[in-house]
């Protein structure tokens, strides 16, 4: 890490009385968050906090010895940073594991195919030989008979739209979740689909899965999105295709991990909270560079910096470093089950798990009164290049089951033109994450989160639809 810096703040003047404003910020609070703005563009520690991650843990699945070293990992980074408070939360959840998965076209050409198992798939019990039959969309294989896949693998050839918001996600992730048991319904064995990627590179994009109760439990697979458009070529030649599946995975009892959170601990109102942070867990495909250790890093580093001031702000700053968001926001639940007595003292959550591009855009769910404060958060933003979205957004995916309990949330909208070329698969690495960038998304956060905690005005308890 890089040694303790000690940051240039606006001081407050002794015997001078500051009038509260509209938005509940004295000039100082400003100053203070735009020191803190500055500070952080001229080189944050978030680069290396993310370089550490990836080098010293790697991949990190939940449930897996590599996440129990992360967690380890993590309190110590805490530590080091000078967080005032580190403790853990437990979290409990079925363990899934991925041991072995090969694919391969039997005839009438001959050749592998690159794939992996989703998430929560079943094993196929060996090698599973079957025929393709292509749909072009989930709606497609929806719109097939019930039984008239007995038999084959259904491949799902639905493609995803490229988007700097990550919008063209939603409907492909919905394949990837609901498809199996669709597939199952219709007679299938199996189901393949292509990847839920924008890329072009021979890597298959892997990520969680579920099955319908009273279902058939079918096993579950990407495709790389050439090899998808290699087997949908192969069918354009009017020829029956099978292939083989060979999977190796499944569910091995549960085990319970955590939830790592450090604190900057409030001046005068230590008990209500400012929520940050990004998921500690990633795929075993890649080493989580992007997916989720960008995010972890970013939110660390803002605290840091926040630690590091003269005096902290009125409220505590909490950064959590989420349990295994990957298999269900399953640390996300565990946080707001465990707080859901205590909703009314988070001032407001924001997460950061979009990769590591830069951010365009402040968006918030929060009551109509607060809005001032959003608003002169925003201000100081600018600078950034972040402007003020009072339209969209919503809360973070682990931020999300608090904010669905009242918590008011705030979104710093990142660039994720690239993200889903590499989210879930072995090109989440460190090369695609530019220092420079980390230290905009970490002077960003730091803002945010100071005037937040800083302002006189109460965000919480309950927010109201995003202002139009």
């Amino acid at each position: 890490m890089k040694s303790f810096r000690p940051l240039v703040f606006a001081c407050l003047l002794s015997g001078h009385a500051w009038a509260v404003a509209a938005d509940g910020l004295h000039d100082t609070a400003i100053a203070n968050a735009e020191a803190l703005r500055d500070q952080a563009m001229q080189g944050s520690d978030a680069y290396a906090i993310v370089e550490s991650l990836t080098t010293e843990i790697g991949p990190r699945m939940g449930g897996s010895d590599a996440y129990d070293r992360a967690t380890e990992w993590a309190q110590e980074k805490f530590k080091r940073l000078g967080f005032d408070k580190v403790w853990l939360q437990p979290v409990t959840f079925p363990v899934w594991q991925r041991r072995a998965e090969s694919g391969r076209v039997i005839s009438p050409y001959p050749q592998p195919l690159m794939l992996t198992a989703l998430g929560g798939s079943s094993d196929t019990g060996g090698p599973l030989v079957a025929e393709v039959v292509e749909f072009a969309s989930l709606d497609a294989l929806k719109a097939a008979a019930d039984g008239s896949l007995k038999g084959k693998i259904a491949f799902v050839n639905q493609k995803m739209v490229r988007a700097k918001d990550g919008s063209g996600y939603g409907p492909v992730s919905t394949l990837r979740r609901t498809g199996a048991s669709e597939a199952a319904r219709k007679g299938a064995v199996a189901i393949v689909i292509r990847s839920v990627g924008t890329d072009s590179d021979r890597l298959p994009h892997t990520g969680m899965m579920r099955y319908e109760d009273g279902i058939a439990k079918i096993p579950a697979a990407a495709l790389s999105v050439p090899d998808a458009d290699l087997l949908a070529n192969m069918l354009k030649r009017g020829k029956p295709v099978s292939i083989e599946l060979n999977i190796d995975a499944g569910f091995t009892g549960s085990k319970t991990e955590y939830n790592v959170i450090g604190e900057i601990t409030g001046r005068s109102k230590p008990e209500e909270v400012v929520v940050i942070g990004g998921h500690l867990d990633s795929w075993d495909l890649g080493t989580g560079a992007i997916d989720d250790g960008a995010g972890v890093a970013i939110t660390m580093a803002a605290g840091q910096l926040i630690g590091q001031m003269k005096q902290a702000p009125k409220r505590t700053v909490r950064v959590i470093a989420f349990a295994n968001e990957e298999q269900g926001l399953l640390g996300g639940y565990a946080y707001a089950e465990a707080m859901k007595s205590a909703v009314d003292k988070h001032q407001v959550g924001a997460e950061s798990d979009f990769g590591a591009g830069r951010i365009y855009a402040l968006q918030a769910g929060v009551d109509a009164e607060t809005w001032p404060v959003i608003e002169k958060i925003s201000a100081v933003l600018a600078p950034l290049g972040i402007a003020l979205d009072k339209t969209g957004g919503g809360p973070g995916p682990d931020i999300g089951p608090m904010a669905a309990q009242g918590m008011p949330w705030a979104e710093l909208a990142q660039d994720g033109t690239d993200y889903f070329d590499y989210h879930h698969t072995a090109n989440d690495t460190l090369d695609k994450i530019n220092a420079k960038d980390l230290d905009q998304q970490v002077a960003a956060y730091a803002v945010l989160a100071y005037l937040a905690a800083e302002s006189d005005i109460d965000f919480g308890p309950k927010p109201s639809e995003p202002k139009k």
